[in-house]
């Protein structure tokens, strides 16, 4: 399946800057029924209040992933010009307002750090957004994304984007995408084995253990809050803004099956939950479904990342 984009009515565009090593992915979906959840403690976020049940607007229009940590918020503005430039929007009496909720990651110590997302930049993505196979790996919002930093980014590995799709029923669909930028290390949920993770050394190839290493307090980098696993997940079944939140909540549990440790205070893991249509089925069969999907999105995130900034990647 064409990973996210399976659920019809949404579109993925990427922009990457391949010399500063950074990025933004914008998710259209343009009159969505959406929920968040946050559960990392060193978030970059903008427009999350929007997606609580509480929260007058009903809907949103896209979803803007960046690189550049809170510098990269401002490729959402170049969203929402698009999007209003096309009659999309929130309507107002004055003008239609488009509700782009975003979240970024910290990749300014790979590459170029003087070098961010900008507007122009999330502008292009959202024009550049299409509903065929989403492209992965280092592209995008994941194109200086880095796991398995609990020693420093010198021992760190590449990573980037994954996405995946399920047919939960005849009818109904299941999809996600993660960017994957966390702190710990990455594991294939069936076998529990580490794919991609901090090495023992700048030149090794070998495993030092991310859980091991912070029971041990033996980082030998200083503690920082620069790592986050963003995660999108969509379905084409008809959800309340109360059940999507819900299914953001499950999604989560993904990103709990593959990264070892997640949820950590220097990781700020947001999940989205997207619902377009009108299919039904029930909210915690979506749940394990999202769960699944999003587990198997990290692991192509890490699969799919070729080597770049000095850093190795699984993809060569």
């Amino acid at each position: 399946m064409n990973g996210l984009t399976a659920v019809p009515g949404i579109r993925v565009g990427h922009v990457s800057d391949l010399e500063g090593l950074t990025g933004c992915t914008v998710v259209r979906c343009e009159g969505a029924v959406a929920g968040v959840d946050v559960r990392g403690s060193a978030t970059g976020t903008e427009e999350i209040d929007a997606l609580q049940p509480g929260h007058v607007v009903p809907q949103i229009h896209a979803i803007t992933l960046a690189g550049g940590s809170a510098f990269g918020l401002e490729a959402a503005s170049g969203v929402r010009q698009y999007l209003e430039a096309q009659g999309i929007g929130f309507p107002t009496r004055a003008a239609k307002v488009p509700i782009v909720p975003a979240a970024i990651i910290y990749d300014l110590a790979i590459g170029n750090g003087r070098s961010r997302p900008t507007r122009e930049m999330g502008h292009a993505a959202a024009k550049a957004a299409h509903a065929g196979p989403v492209e992965e790996g280092c592209v995008g919002a994941g194109t200086g994304a880095t796991v398995g930093k609990v020693l420093g980014i010198e021992h760190a590995m590449k990573s980037g984007i994954g996405s995946h799709a399920m047919q939960l029923t005849p009818r109904v669909v299941v999809a996600s995408l993660v960017v994957l930028n966390a702190w710990g290390d990455v594991r294939d949920p069936s076998t529990g084995r580490i794919l991609a993770g901090a090495r023992t050394s700048p030149h090794a190839r070998d495993f030092a253990g991310a859980h091991v290493v912070i029971k041990r307090g033996a980082a030998s980098a200083p503690f920082s809050r620069e790592n986050t696993t963003l995660a999108v997940v969509a379905t084409n079944a008809a959800l309340t803004k109360v059940e999507a939140t819900k299914l953001a909540q499950l999604a989560q549990l993904g990103l709990a099956r593959t990264i070892f440790p997640v949820h950590t205070m220097a990781d700020g893991d947001v999940a989205f939950a997207l619902s377009l249509g009108k299919e039904r089925a029930p909210l915690d069969a979506l749940g394990v479904a999202a769960a699944e999907s999003v587990a198997q999105a990290v692991v192509r995130a890490a699969l799919l990342a070729k080597s770049l900034g000095g850093l190795p990647g699984l993809a060569g």
